[in-house]
């Protein structure tokens, strides 16, 4: 059932986790040395990334004896230390964007927007929101991001290097808050 407080909470961790707006430098150093970025193939891959590991991506998980609620721990680490690592200013995944690749669909849709870290949220969000507010959440934060691509040198210009930092801890308290809560659920659940 369509729940509005569902969407909202679904598309805050979304945008959080993918942090669109964190990423800009990255975008808009990848603009400069390629020069224009496909918005639209970015968001509809990743798009299309997204909503295929919220369907399949539970059957992947069974394939290795994986439950929902032990992933969604396994994810609720993985977006604690996401969000350590927006809060601190320290790298402690590496970046597959500097690697190089197709310059609109590999670094940006993936792993950039649908990384480890997206697809993590999206399994572990199952465990707790229903699948239909799990797509809105998904569809909004696609507009999102089409946005914030397609705007992303006018963007870069109005936010500043300081505007940025600040938005990026912001993001990151909001993430470590969303990994306790996901902790407790889960691991809750199994006792």
């Amino acid at each position: 059932m369509l729940s509005f407080k569902e969407v909202i909470s679904v598309t805050l961790i979304l945008f959080s986790v993918i942090d669109v707006v964190g990423s800009l430098p990255v975008i808009i150093d990848l603009r400069k040395k390629v020069g224009q970025i496909e918005s639209e193939k970015a968001t509809i891959v990743s798009g299309v990334l997204m909503v295929s590991f919220l369907f399949v991506g539970e059957r992947i998980l069974s394939l290795f004896g994986v439950d929902v609620s032990s992933f969604a721990v396994a994810g609720a680490l993985i977006i604690f230390l996401l969000g350590l690592e927006m809060i601190l200013g320290r790298t402690i995944f590496k970046s597959e964007v500097e690697a190089g690749g197709a310059a609109h669909i590999v670094p940006i849709a993936f792993p950039l927007i649908a990384g480890a870290g997206t697809l993590t949220t999206i399994i572990s969000l199952r465990a707790e929101y229903q699948t239909v507010n799990i797509l809105v959440g998904i569809l909004l934060n696609l507009i999102l991001i089409y946005a914030v691509l397609k705007s992303s040198a006018w963007l870069g210009r109005r936010i500043g290097p300081g505007g940025l930092d600040v938005l990026r801890k912001v993001f990151g308290i909001i993430l470590l808050a969303i990994a306790i809560k996901l902790l407790k659920s889960n691991l809750i659940a199994d006792f």
